[in-house]
């Protein structure tokens, strides 16, 4: 299904490449299978060659070369070790709109946005070339901000405070986070709801996520990670990396390249 570009490195050598900013979340390398699962965060997919199996809420198999799913929609992806760019997009660097803007030949499908052609050229060069870290982050803003110039509508800014809030700290108080966004408690979760998709609980159990993986991909190990991001140890880190991406973080958390 898929081949180097002419030239390229032996690139499966490099391993997957994380690269975790202000805003995105992208991973870039093989996958077999990930079961069910629902993210915190929209997530665009992009084949690096062939088509992408995936199957929405238990339905039918899609062949994709390229898919925008919303946050807490299930689904599962089947690559049969072929690698793909995975790219999550938080609501301040233009959240699903901005994702689904980059799948073309689109249609929507139970939720998801789902579309034949791939962003191929970008997901090579980042998986096949060795200095890719060093240019990874002008390429994603290149490419978001593409997306966010087509995009329909941008999010609520009281929800985009309350983002900006979970971000800064490591665990803020539901309190704190509707102070910021000038909302009651309860105001504040039904209209998080209804901008992102998922209830805040799930989004702060996402911001944590993240904070324990790019604690990984800098070097620290499973155990140290899940401390630092609140985990109560371990084993609770790798249950809840299982269930938020359908697959043990063994399977993609093995010799990262970067950060």
């Amino acid at each position: 299904m898929y081949e180097p570009a002419a030239g390229a490195p032996p690139s499966r050598r490099l391993g997957p490449l994380w690269r975790l900013d202000a805003g995105r979340t992208l991973f870039v390398g093989p996958l077999v299978y990930n079961a069910p699962h629902q993210h915190g965060a929209p997530v665009f997919l992009s084949s690096l060659g062939g088509p992408f199996g995936l199957r929405l809420k238990g339905g039918d198999w899609l062949a994709c070369g390229s898919a925008m799913v919303p946050a807490g929609l299930s689904h599962e992806l089947r690559l049969d070790g072929e690698p793909v760019m995975v790219l999550y997009a938080e609501p301040d660097a233009g959240g699903p709109t901005a994702l689904a803007s980059l799948v073309t030949d689109a249609e929507e499908r139970d939720g998801a946005v789902v579309g034949r052609s791939t962003a191929t050229s970008l997901a090579r060069a980042l998986y096949e070339r060795a200095d890719s870290v060093a240019w990874a982050a002008e390429a994603l803003d290149d490419l978001l901000g593409f997306g966010r110039g087509r995009a329909r509508r941008e999010v609520d800014p009281r929800v985009a405070a309350a983002v900006a809030a979970l971000a800064a700290e490591e665990a803020p108080t539901l309190g704190a986070v509707a102070r910021a966004a000038r909302l009651s408690p309860s105001r504040l979760q039904h209209l998080f709801k209804a901008e992102i998709g998922v209830p805040l609980r799930r989004y702060r159990s996402w911001t944590r996520m993240r904070r324990a993986i790019a604690e990984i991909v800098t070097g620290a190990n499973f155990t140290t990670a899940a401390h630092a991001a609140g985990f109560a140890d371990q084993a609770h880190f790798a249950h809840d990396f299982r269930a938020t991406f359908g697959a043990p973080a063994s399977v993609s958390l093995t010799r990262p390249r970067g950060s």
